[in-house]
């Protein structure tokens, strides 16, 4: 490990704020078509589990549909410290893996779908639509879990990832684009999140 990154995991690791627990992080279908690209996804992986990160939730924002069926038997060989799930565009099914990975599966399309759900629950007459909640909603999105960090390289917008999830999510954005994303990029990320004040939206 170079240098400055050892000072950045010392300095992370003697500080007295917490570190995430649940990190996101969103990419394209572009980044992944770049040299070693995998094998930045895999210690990106490392690196989370390593500074105590308990799940890991990756966007991969699709502009071609027909890269899915690719991008999913690639993503489905990524080495991860834990249980990988991949999902597509058309899975709808909760996931519970340490390593969850959505490819093209918009926020949009995804509350709209618990929405549905949630419509067709009050028509059968299973649910009184005074009862519906927050919670009636988090239990029927495919990625349930709010992530503590958001992080985005190369441009500061979300591409359509977990609206309802990330919230009250801290967001990192770095103008370093996934093929140099490096070590000390994502500990620059967990001293960032350590340098805020989360409010939860208060």
């Amino acid at each position: 490990m170079p240098l400055y990154d050892r000072y950045l995991a010392a300095r992370l690791q003697s500080s007295d704020a917490d570190l995430p627990e649940t990190v996101a992080l969103v990419i394209t279908e572009r980044d992944l078509l770049e040299p070693d690209a995998y094998d930045t996804l895999e210690q990106f992986l490392d690196l989370a589990f390593q500074f105590g990160t308990e799940q890991v939730v990756v966007y991969v924002s699709v502009l071609d549909e027909g890269a899915v069926p690719t991008l999913r038997r690639e993503l489905e060989r990524v080495r991860a410290p834990g249980e990988v799930a991949v999902r597509g565009p058309d899975d709808d099914e909760q996931v519970d893996a340490p390593v969850q990975i959505s490819i093209g599966l918009g926020g949009k399309h995804e509350f709209a779908t618990a929405v549905k759900g949630l419509a067709e629950e009050a028509r059968a007459g299973d649910l009184d639509p005074e009862d519906i909640d927050e919670d009636d909603v988090d239990r029927r999105l495919v990625f349930p879990t709010a992530p503590d960090l958001v992080i985005k390289t190369g441009a500061e917008r979300l591409s359509d990832f977990m609206i309802w999830q990330s919230v009250y999510s801290e967001l990192y954005f770095t103008d370093v684009n996934w093929r140099n994303f490096r070590e000390r990029d994502y500990l620059r990320a967990l001293r960032d999140y350590q340098d805020r004040q989360r409010r939860f939206g208060r």
